[in-house]
């Protein structure tokens, strides 16, 4: 891992088409990202799904801080920096649950849902002055939308609904997974690989290694889903949103799951439709049969989620060379119980320690980052497939880094601030 004494200029990393493995396996850089990118911009935090009653909470990040996701008495969402406000100690271990107050296990502090500081052992001891109203958790602003939690330490961010900007239909469209219920989160699965959180950026709207790496899943597929599945040749693209946003659209017929209904259903989902229409009608049955096998794209949300086909896919830098992932499934909030269970099967076959994805997914990863370890100054390209002007954006072949450019265009903008 190199440690440069000086930071290195961020506009000498990527020349618009090209970046330089440095930004890979340099520690200030990676410091210098955690203050520019993580602490200053809207960063997803949960799901509204998490923390569905008062009280409700759910543990989270931004950047390298760990924060409380909590729904307080008044049904309000707070985004709480996990740090007791005396001597930095965390106020809470338990990942997700339910709970009236956070007491910190050092000394005693006491804080309400919202933050606020409640009470204290002894605080005579700090003097007539002592005010507890200045001395709450650190709450940072916090913004949703369509459910999802984005928080901030900028208080000068601009509104989250500019910041998504085009994205937001893409979101709007993520969301008809519902089939009609209101989206829910369903489990997850958790891993971490030993490489640079922007390896995984540029992965998910990354088709030119679908038929690469996975292989083994699309020979696991029966031959109508291979068929589905196989669309470099097809009508898609990657588009540029803006902000460093991007999407890739690899099956432009499932984009919006609620048009052309009157389609065959595919053979793999003919068992679950039966079972639908002994309690629905037809038109309903169609609808979740087709939510049920998720979109045709994967959205990516600067800096650390993604809207991918059937789940929410969501980084934690670690470290310069250790990145987190969690890979949540969603389904049907009061849906037809066949309808959930093959939600949850269909993440099972591509997610998790032994599906046909995710583990393929972070072997190249990890690759990466140990090729990326020497020639410093080597440059690694993004360049291919050209961009013409899109709907909202730079727009290219399904199997262009038009996505990446995205990217690294936003990542250079916050670093050169």
């Amino acid at each position: 891992m190199l440690d440069y004494p000086h930071p290195i200029a961020p506009e000498t990393l990527f020349s618009g088409d090209r970046i330089k493995s440095t930004m890979y396996e340099d520690q200030s850089i990676f410091n210098e990202e955690m203050e520019k990118i993580f602490a200053r911009t809207w960063v997803w935090v949960a799901h509204d799904s998490e923390v569905p009653e008062k009280g409700s909470f759910k543990l989270s990040w931004v950047g390298p801080q760990s924060v409380i996701v909590v729904r307080d008495r008044k049904g309000d969402i707070n985004v709480l920096a996990n740090r007791c406000r005396h001597r930095a100690a965390t106020v809470c271990e338990v990942k997700q649950g339910k709970t009236s107050s956070f007491q910190c296990p050092y000394h005693g502090w006491g804080y309400a849902l919202d933050g606020s500081l409640r009470a204290l052992p002894q605080p005579e001891e700090y003097g007539e002055d002592f005010d507890k109203s200045k001395y709450g958790m650190k709450s940072l602003r916090s913004e949703s939308y369509r459910g999802m939690i984005f928080a901030t330490f900028n208080e000068a961010a601009e509104p989250l609904d500019d910041f998504l900007g085009p994205a937001k239909k893409w979101i709007d469209l993520f969301m008809k997974q519902g089939g009609g219920y209101p989206v829910t989160t369903l489990g997850e699965h958790q891993f971490s690989f030993p490489g640079n959180w922007k390896i995984q950026l540029e992965n998910t709207t990354d088709a030119y290694h679908f038929p690469i790496v996975h292989k083994s899943f699309l020979q696991s597929l029966d031959k109508e889903a291979e068929k589905t599945f196989t669309f470099m040749d097809g009508a898609g693209f990657v588009e540029d949103l803006g902000n460093g946003h991007s999407v890739m659209v690899m099956i432009p017929e499932l984009v919006d799951l609620e048009a052309n209904l009157d389609a065959p259903i595919p053979e793999r989902f003919q068992q679950l439709a039966e079972e639908l229409r002994k309690e629905h009608g037809e038109d309903q049955v169609r609808r979740i049969v087709r939510a049920v096998g998720g979109s045709g794209f994967n959205l990516n949300l600067f800096p650390n989620v993604a809207c991918s086909m059937a789940f929410f896919r969501v980084l934690r830098p670690v470290r310069v060379n250790e990145t987190a992932i969690r890979h949540i499934a969603i389904g049907m909030k009061g849906g037809p119980a066949a309808a959930n269970r093959m939600r949850l099967r269909l993440h099972e076959h591509f997610q998790g320690p032994l599906g046909f994805g995710s583990p393929d997914d972070s072997e190249v990863w990890e690759r990466v980052q140990r090729g990326a370890a020497g020639l410093e100054q080597q440059e690694i390209l993004v360049n291919r497939g050209g961009d013409e002007q899109g709907t909202d954006g730079p727009r290219g072949h399904v199997s262009a880094e038009t996505g990446m450019r995205a990217a690294y265009k936003m990542w250079k903008r916050m670093m050169s601030a």
